[in-house]
């Protein structure tokens, strides 16, 4: 069964910065497509960055140069850095996965991912 946990979340000043991580599980090699979501409340959930199996990445333009997507492999462990975060960039963040061959094309379409986490939260105090 696969299991996806995310931790790192918590409360930060605009300027600074986290990093999110993500534990796999149950997977037998990491999901080709893996990604970091986030929805803040009253709003839809949004993709922030993916990573394919070859290493390409794609982000959201709101996040481009501020945050890095990253994964290590040996530990099945997906990551987040974020810097210089803002504000609008508190929400909850999921952490996602899926198989086949979309990936990078996703980034708005979060309902084509079949894992999950249970999310951890972010917030950016001005």
């Amino acid at each position: 069964q696969v299991q996806l946990v995310e931790s790192g979340g918590g409360s930060v000043q605009a300027g600074g910065s986290l990093r999110l991580s993500c534990a796999a599980s149950g997977y037998t090699t990491l999901t080709p497509c893996m990604g970091w979501f986030r929805q803040a409340p009253g709003n839809e959930r949004e993709g922030v960055a993916l990573l394919d199996s070859n290493g390409r990445r794609r982000y959201a333009d709101s996040v481009k140069g501020r945050f890095t997507i990253s994964v290590d492999k040996a530990e099945n462990i997906l990551y987040l850095e974020m810097n210089s975060v803002k504000p609008e960039d508190t929400a909850m963040y999921y952490c996602a996965g899926k198989s086949g061959d979309l990936c990078l094309g996703a980034l708005l379409a979060p309902s084509v991912f079949g894992h999950w986490g249970q999310g951890t939260q972010v917030t950016v105090s001005s």
